[in-house]
């Protein structure tokens, strides 16, 4: 029988997170696991290039965006779910997918369960994938749930 420890979530706040939510809190109940939610905070430096700025200093940027995903990640369970399965939530700052794959490692994950956008196409390109990334590079086996509402279109 597989035995399902630890689940890990990666969540964006997004609709498709929040959709993938339903099976890994569905996934802690039947297996009886701790849920660890996850949520990484890109560093707005290296998105955009820059450098050292004295004039719009970059740290203040990312306490407001850590404080914020704070509060957000202490609000995405609902207190039912909270007091039916064991959680443990985390922040981190860095390259979502990269930051993923290290604390899947890390709390030795048994599955990640994460939502997918689905993009294709220009979109894809630019925003890349971090879903695809996870699966591509994951310690352990990954669920990647897409929204019911998404529509695939195929490009071309």
């Amino acid at each position: 029988m597989i035995k399902m420890k630890t689940i890990l979530h990666p969540t964006d706040f997004s609709e498709s997170s929040n959709y993938a939510l339903k099976y890994a809190i569905s996934l802690a109940r039947e297996f009886e696991s701790k849920l660890h939610l996850l949520h990484v905070v890109e560093d707005v430096s290296t998105m955009l290039c820059l450098e050292p700025c004295p004039v719009m200093p970059v740290a203040p940027v990312m306490t407001e965006m850590e404080n914020r995903a704070r509060k957000a990640l202490d609000q995405v369970l609902s207190p039912e779910a909270r007091g039916a399965i064991s959680t443990e939530c985390a922040l981190l700052r860095g390259v979502p997918f990269q930051e993923i794959i290290r604390y899947a490692r890390q709390i030795q994950a048994d599955i990640i369960v994460c939502g997918t956008h689905g993009r294709t196409g220009l979109k894809h390109l630019l925003f890349g994938s971090v879903a695809e990334n996870v699966v591509r590079n994951s310690p352990c086996p990954v669920l990647s749930v897409r929204h019911p509402e998404h529509k695939f279109e195929i490009p071309g």
